[in-house]
């Protein structure tokens, strides 16, 4: 569950006309703080952003899944999307939730450092349409 602060900075970003991507952000930044805070871990910076942007859709950010990348991957996303339109009062399995947050305080915690994230930043920079022509100039 997002902390509610996040949840305000989100909608406030949402009032302010701002893109889902930059209210996503919100929750990407959260999950980066929790890990640098030691509250768990990730394998990998992209494993923590993956993270910070289910919960956004989860919370109901207009956040599109991605186009590209695996099939398992774009299905969890328009399950996360669906989820945050929905808001089923059900609970979540405690016997999941545990095991998911075991598995997670197990993993590393430099996925959140700055140079990870400078790392993982040109990577993705690097990749986008026009990626390559921007760095040659």
């Amino acid at each position: 569950m997002p902390e509610k602060e996040t949840l305000e900075r989100a909608e406030e970003d949402r009032r302010e006309g701002k893109a889902p991507s930059t209210q996503a952000g919100e929750f990407v930044k959260e999950e980066m703080d929790h890990i640098r805070e030691g509250k768990h871990g990730a394998r990998s910076t992209k494993q923590a952003i993956a993270i910070g942007l289910s919960k956004a859709r989860r919370a109901g950010v207009p956040l599109a899944p991605p186009k590209g990348g695996r099939r398992r991957t774009r299905e969890q996303a328009k399950r996360d999307v669906r989820k945050g339109r929905t808001q089923k009062s059900r609970k979540p399995s405690p016997r999941r939730s545990r095991a998911t947050s075991q598995a997670l305080k197990k993993e590393g915690r430099s996925a959140a450092s700055h140079r990870a994230l400078s790392r993982q930043a040109r990577r993705s920079g690097s990749a986008r349409k026009g990626g390559q022509a921007r760095r040659k100039k």
